[in-house]
């Protein structure tokens, strides 16, 4: 199926704003998307731009953003938050009406606060998460971990940005000791990207273009005060995003930015700026191994199969601690990670059975009904 024949789509224009079909506008090849463009031969592609509460912003175009509105079923109570439309998703809209998702092939998301299970979708379509961390009194390894095993639940690369180099010191230092233990963690995938930068330079921020080249899409995420914005504003040439400044006492900042929004950059490529984040709850979807590699290579080295790193005899883990080779706060961090993904897997497990009895109930009833009153 070839877009362009039936005037769709300006596939240079799309291009602009991340479209991953080829170059004569043609479909992409992706799961689902030949069939959902093919069920709305009126409808026409665009991208989410950004998410308001009470609508959102499309655009066809990197110059051209309009107003849009939500498919009815997304606006129910019920109707689960990462299932709606957000900042990267494409869709397709009629007028000013949005008409169908598109698949997704990537998602970035995050369990949302309070004491029921629901996901919250920070970003779509991702190819790179920017973790952005300030070499100031943010600067916090544990966070960072976090943040990565959220990012590799969305199947993203991630890549690490330490903002406010020029404030630092140590900051080539920092950098090389957050290298060396994401190396460590991932030796199969010789370890995450980490660049250390001063955001309001745009020769230094350069260190970023291996990940922003055309086509492609990155998605910032960090907490309030990291530079974000900063660094959005850097990459625009522009002063577009509001900026802050951070309190002395811990480097915290206030949210310049309130909403997530996806915006054109002049190499070609996009960038989506997202709130600052300070609850990062997992979904339950995560790999916990993946994040810690090196704790999972050590506890197959341990004399029993069941060990708990306690006081058994033969503990791989526990001499690693006691000789230094592995930092105990990362391991208690490992733990914490491991319970709290448990946790998350158990909930969305025992909502996806109240879904499908729901949905078997329903059936069952709706047959019923038709027996009763003849209907077919």
């Amino acid at each position: 199926m070839v877009l362009a024949d039936t005037a769709r789509v300006n596939s240079d224009a799309l291009r602009r704003i991340g479209w991953p079909g080829p170059a004569d506008g043609g479909a992409p090849a992706l799961p689902g998307w030949a069939e959902a463009l093919a069920a709305h031969p009126q409808a026409q592609p665009a991208r989410v731009v950004e998410q308001h509460r009470n609508g959102y912003v499309v655009a066809d175009g990197p110059e051209h953003g309009f107003a849009a509105e939500s498919l009815p079923e997304w606006q129910r109570p019920r109707f689960p938050a990462e299932r709606r439309a957000g900042v990267g998703d494409w869709v397709l809209v009629e007028g000013r009406r949005i008409v169908a998702l598109l698949p997704r092939y990537s998602a970035i998301k995050r369990g949302a606060a309070g004491e029921h299970y629901k996901q919250q979708l920070i970003a779509a379509n991702v190819d790179t998460v920017f973790v952005v961390c300030g070499l100031d009194a943010d600067f916090n390894p544990r966070r960072i971990e976090r943040y990565l095993l959220l990012v590799r639940g969305g199947g993203v690369e991630p890549v690490v940005v330490l903002t406010k180099a020029d404030l630092a010191a140590e900051a080539d230092a920092e950098a090389n000791a957050l290298a060396a233990l994401l190396e460590l963690a991932e030796p199969a995938a010789q370890g995450v990207p980490v660049r250390a930068v001063n955001a309001k330079d745009r020769a230094s921020v350069a260190a970023l273009d291996p990940w922003l080249q055309p086509g492609r899409t990155a998605v910032l995420v960090g907490s309030s005060g990291a530079g974000k914005s900063t660094l959005t504003n850097t990459l625009l040439g522009v002063e577009r995003m509001k900026t802050g400044e951070v309190r002395e006492r811990d480097s915290r900042g206030r949210h310049t930015t309130t909403y997530r929004a996806l915006l054109p950059l002049p190499s070609g490529a996009c960038l989506i700026d997202t709130p600052g984040m300070r609850e990062l709850k997992p979904t339950g979807e995560e790999d916990v191994a993946e994040s810690f590699a090196d704790i999972e290579a050590l506890a197959e080295q341990c004399r029993f199969r069941d060990c708990a790193h306690l006081r058994e005899p033969g503990c791989a883990v526990r001499a690693a601690i006691e000789s230094g080779r592995l930092d105990p706060q990362r391991y208690a961090h490992y733990l914490k990670l491991r319970d709290e993904v448990a946790g998350a897997a158990d909930k969305l497990a025992h909502r996806r059975a109240q879904k499908a009895e729901e949905k078997v109930l329903g059936k069952a009833l709706n047959k019923r009904l038709d027996d009763k009153y003849g209907r077919h």
